[in-house]
């Protein structure tokens, strides 16, 4: 079984909190302003092709009009200096706009009057409604965009998929692509490089997290009976290793094929071993379920006390959409969660 993440949200309701972290809404907003402001392209940057899971994409010049359908693509967009004309909405750690904090000061900067239509995903990429914006370039880089949403996307503009594997784009790779597609590839490499720089600087002040094992799980407190953990495959384990940690051995035992995580029983709740275990929960109540429960609480993590029991839910977004304008916030307020985590002073 290689689920996408369309498919994990429907088969583990454990995994709904974590994996819609940027799902949307309802569409507003719809009279929007071409992307642009600071959006010159490099010399001698189109016509340029970009090769993606669906095919290659070639775009003959600088796009004027950009909606974006990944849930972080919007993020890269707007931090090479581009408004997008479209976005999802955001309603898991999002703001009352359908948006984030680190999104709407990137925007203010390059234009204070901008309007973004946000529009649902929920049901699949909203071909029709995407249209009725005449974007002249559409970016689905980290998203789930299928081979049938890819086709009829093209009617409408040039098309950029995924590279790879849906939903797991890194966002190094994202930055690059991005930076590509809009004929900005030396300002992509300067991002790039800020934005390791913001990582390192931070983690910099947390050395006891390098090397540590860490496991991220997602557990429903209405069911105790078992835990869902992700696999190497998703974004949160990939920035936990840059942060300088290491994959739990059972993460790595299970992480083979595309599928983006693993269940186990509680039963077996001993094998999860790893210094540290982060894992969703809404506020005191749960955690204290979840951590007193006669199996759960025999995770060694939870047992000694080396867990993040993550209820910011617009701090953990940065974690699992990770964005060169949401680094920062995944570096002050998450990392330092870690680090408490590392020496046992834990959420509970």
């Amino acid at each position: 079984m290689s689920p996408n993440r369309r498919a994990v949200i429907a088969t583990a309701p454990a995994l709904l909190l974590a994996l819609t972290a940027c799902s949307t809404g309802s569409t507003e907003g719809s009279d929007t302003k071409a992307s642009g402001g600071a959006g010159e392209a490099e010399p001698g940057a189109f016509p340029v092709t970009v090769e993606h899971a669906h095919g290659k994409t070639k775009i003959t010049e600088a796009p004027k009009r950009v909606a974006t359908v990944g849930w972080s693509d919007q993020d890269v967009v707007a931090a090479l200096g581009v408004v997008p004309v479209g976005a999802t909405k955001i309603t898991w750690g999002g703001n009352k706009r359908g948006s984030t904090p680190w999104f709407d000061k990137a925007v203010a900067k390059i234009d204070p009057d901008a309007e973004i239509t946000r529009y649902d995903d929920a049901d699949g990429i909203p071909v029709a409604e995407i249209a009725k914006l005449s974007p002249d370039l559409v970016l689905g880089v980290n998203s789930g965009m299928t081979k049938e949403e890819y086709d009829k996307l093209t009617k409408i503009a040039p098309t950029v998929a995924y590279p790879d594997l849906a939903w797991a784009t890194p966002w190094e790779d994202s930055i690059t692509i991005i930076g590509k597609a809009l004929g900005k590839p030396d300002e992509a490499k300067d991002l790039l490089e800020k934005t390791n720089d913001v990582i390192d600087e931070g983690i910099a002040e947390y050395p006891e997290i390098k090397g540590k094992t860490v496991a991220w799980a997602s557990i429903v407190p209405t069911d105790l009976s078992k835990i869902d953990i992700y696999t190497t495959n998703d974004l949160r384990p990939q920035l936990l290793r840059r942060f300088g940690m290491k994959d739990g051995p059972l993460v790595a035992k299970h992480s083979e094929g595309e599928k983006f995580f693993f269940s186990i029983s509680a039963e077996k709740a001993r094998d999860i071993k790893a210094d540290v275990l982060i894992f969703y929960a809404d506020g005191q109540e749960q955690i204290e379920k979840i951590t007193k429960d006669p199996l759960l609480g025999e995770i060694p993590a939870i047992k000694k006390g080396h867990y993040v029991a993550s209820a910011d839910r617009q701090v953990s977004t940065t974690l699992s959409s990770p964005s060169p304008l949401s680094m920062e916030v995944a570096v002050t307020k998450f990392v330092p969660e870690i680090a408490k985590a590392v020496k046992g002073k834990s959420d509970g």
